[in-house]
């Protein structure tokens, strides 16, 4: 998987953070999502919502994904 992250160092500056519905609506424990007009995609700990997040591109995040499906984050 090609490394295509970026952080922001505080995520709470974004806006539009949500969570998947199936994290049965729990505030912890969670990656939230962040709806963007830039050409990335941030995710955050729903732990810290000041706390970093990550960006990814969009074709970064569907890799990440897959790799996280597919047990397959060894580099």
């Amino acid at each position: 998987m090609a490394s295509s992250e970026h952080t922001v160092s505080n995520a709470s500056r974004l806006t539009g953070w949500y969570k998947s519905s199936y994290s049965g609506g729990g505030q912890s424990d969670c990656l939230e999502l962040a709806r963007s007009s830039c050409a990335r995609i941030p995710i955050r700990d729903s732990k810290t919502p000041t706390g970093p997040a990550l960006t990814f591109s969009p074709h970064g995040w569907t890799s990440f994904v897959a790799a996280l499906k597919e047990g397959d984050l060894t580099g």
